[in-house]
């Protein structure tokens, strides 16, 4: 399994460098169009290389994915803490209530209910 993780890291590599040769140049990114930025007086404006822009485009979709899914989640991943709440209490009161109707000659029916965890 080691060796496909390799192989697959390898061939993606090759991809990503092959991509990254043959967009070498460079292009403006804008903030706003040239007419409304002359219009507002914003002219932001960077020079990168074409594949550093598709690799930023790349990782601002995963990031935004990621983001997307953790905020989609939240509803599961919130029944999960109260059931995981309510079982702890129900098994604190199971406990309770087995200690407290427990005779003082039920020693040995105790530690059968209660299984290797109590000797």
């Amino acid at each position: 399994m080691r060796y496909i993780r390799y192989a697959f890291l390898a061939a993606l590599a090759a991809v990503l460098v092959t991509v990254a040769l043959a967009n070498r140049e460079a292009v403006v990114l804008r903030l706003l169009p040239e007419e409304l930025s002359g219009f507002l007086g914003l002219s932001w404006q960077v020079q990168l290389p074409l594949f550093i822009v598709i690799f930023l485009g790349i990782v601002a979709g995963i990031v935004i994915g990621f983001i997307w899914e953790w905020l989609r989640e939240y509803k599961l991943r919130a029944k999960g803490k109260r059931a995981e709440r309510a079982a702890v209490q129900l098994s604190k009161e199971v406990q309770s209530l087995k200690q407290s109707s427990a005779k003082p000659g039920d020693d040995v029916l105790a530690m059968l209910e209660d299984g290797p965890r109590a000797r």
